[in-house]
């Protein structure tokens, strides 16, 4: 009996059997990108309890040989979960709330609580967590984490990297690393957490996380903006930093075509405005204080924005249900893409001077190569970081579409790069962003992060074929 088989046999024994899953179908769930794109295979999923449980599994099978895939909930973009061969080892059960401690404003939790959960604890507690993602119902924080997920509210608050503290994590040898430490100052060497955040699972299995909390929020503004053009979307953006400061807690802009798409395919949405126009831009003040004061603030700021000629119309929330209406227009861009067909997506990132010209010159590319292409721009407009997503024509097939994926991403990664930019802003790199990393980053960089993984994992054997080119 070989050594892989005997370890096999040794982890169904530690699991039992809804711990340990080898039917085909119990499998197939962790084997496929949630859309399909990208489908693997692996001997079997295992789901441990507790993190005494992943590091005797990560021991099992790492002293076997066996690959390891990290698994959270499965709504990553970037194929970082799909396993080539091996076994996973998903985190949905290792889901507890540890500690709230409310005089520190900390919360430790395990790596496969749901990214909502902790932000209804964290609300029941009297305190907010910030990240926010579309996919916060299924995400696990663990996930977020090792792709320093990003979200609406990076732009006051930080994306993942800025909202943890400490971390606990499994080694590729089986050692637990407790770094579970809830300092705001700690300059005891290496800030080793930093390390794992962003690291796709290629240096470890992340266990258990401290999170940041912060002051409930006691008042919001939300508002809606027609604007003529990206340039007049970033002036309304700037008069509105001027004024408001810190609070401006969301700048998201969207396209006409985006909102088009999204008012072709999704039912129950409406534009709040009689004309359409180039951008629309959705902006969002907080305050932890509800003495109304942020209200005059943006009623000014944005009257002023109309009367410069900097927006065209301004519509602001009345109300809690109007507030989520006007955000599920921006909420309802993904859906009504998937709806429409095949997507070729970018998630880049550039200076925010550079947006309009990267939008133009990138727009005009893809419908010189492909026309009838629908050109879908949207994003974090505060942060930099845009949706450039590319929709199937009309009488493109979805294979022969998705056939020009490496052609036009690369040249639509080349004009971000070209503009200070970068090709990968809140998704990471996966396995079909390596190629480009390998093109696009210095050889000098290659080598300081391989470095890196051959110190922590020298066997190749945490999440192989992620980030790190061959």
């Amino acid at each position: 009996m070989s050594q892989s088989h005997i370890a096999l046999e040794k982890i169904a024994e530690l699991l039992g059997p809804e711990g340990w899953l080898t039917a085909p179908d119990r499998r197939a769930p962790y084997e496929r990108e949630w859309r399909g794109y990208w489908n693997g295979s692996c001997l079997g999923v295992a789901r441990p309890c507790d993190t005494a449980a992943v590091a005797q599994v990560v021991k099992l099978a790492t002293n076997a040989e066996i690959p390891i895939v990290p698994h959270g909930g499965n709504t990553g973009l970037v194929a970082g979960g799909v396993p080539r061969n091996g076994i996973v080892i998903s985190t949905e059960q290792v889901a507890s709330v540890r500690r709230l401690d409310a005089t520190n404003a900390t919360v430790t939790v395990d790596a496969g609580c749901v990214l909502s959960t902790i932000q209804q604890v964290a609300a029941d507690a009297g305190f907010y967590f910030p990240l926010s993602l579309g996919a916060e119902d299924s995400c696990r924080i663990g996930g977020n984490i090792s792709t320093n997920a990003g979200g609406i509210a990076v732009l006051r608050y930080g994306s993942m990297r800025n909202l943890v503290l400490g971390l606990e994590v499994v080694l590729p040898d089986g050692r637990v690393w407790d770094g579970l430490r809830t300092l705001r100052k700690d300059n005891t060497g290496y800030d080793l957490k930093q390390l794992f955040i962003g690291a796709e699972g290629t240096l470890g299995v992340i266990t258990g996380a401290v999170l940041k909390l912060f002051p409930a929020i006691r008042e919001t503004v939300t508002a809606l903006a027609g604007v003529g053009s990206w340039t007049e979307g970033l002036l309304l953006m700037n008069r509105l930093k001027s004024s408001a400061g810190e609070t401006m807690s969301a700048c998201e802009a969207m396209s006409r075509e985006a909102l088009s798409l999204a008012f072709d395919h999704i039912s129950g949405l409406a534009t709040p405005f009689e004309n359409s126009y180039p951008l629309c831009v959705l902006v969002e003040l907080t305050a932890t204080r509800s003495d109304g004061n942020i209200a005059a603030v943006a009623e000014q700021a944005l009257s002023a924005a109309l009367e410069a000629g900097i927006a065209r119309d301004i519509v602001i929330a009345q109300s809690e249900a109007q507030r989520a209406t006007l955000w599920r227009l921006r909420e309802a861009i993904p859906e009504a893409q998937s709806r429409r067909g095949a997507s070729i997506k970018h998630d880049i990132a550039v200076p925010l001077s550079a947006i309009p010209s990267f939008v133009d010159q990138a727009g005009r590319y893809v419908r010189r190569r492909l026309p009838s292409t629908g050109v879908i721009a949207f994003g974090h407009l505060g942060d930099g970081n845009l949706h450039f997503n590319l929709s199937q024509p009309p009488g493109m097939s979805r294979d022969v579409f998705l056939g020009h994926w490496d052609e036009i991403t690369s040249t639509v990664h080349d004009i971000a790069v070209q503009a200070g930019g970068s090709f990968s802003a809140e998704h990471g790199i996966g396995e079909i962003k390596r190629c480009e990393l390998a093109r696009l980053r210095s050889p000098v960089e290659i080598d300081m992060m391989r470095a890196i993984k051959q110190a922590f994992d020298p066997r190749g054997l945490m999440n192989p074929g992620k980030i790190i080119p061959d």
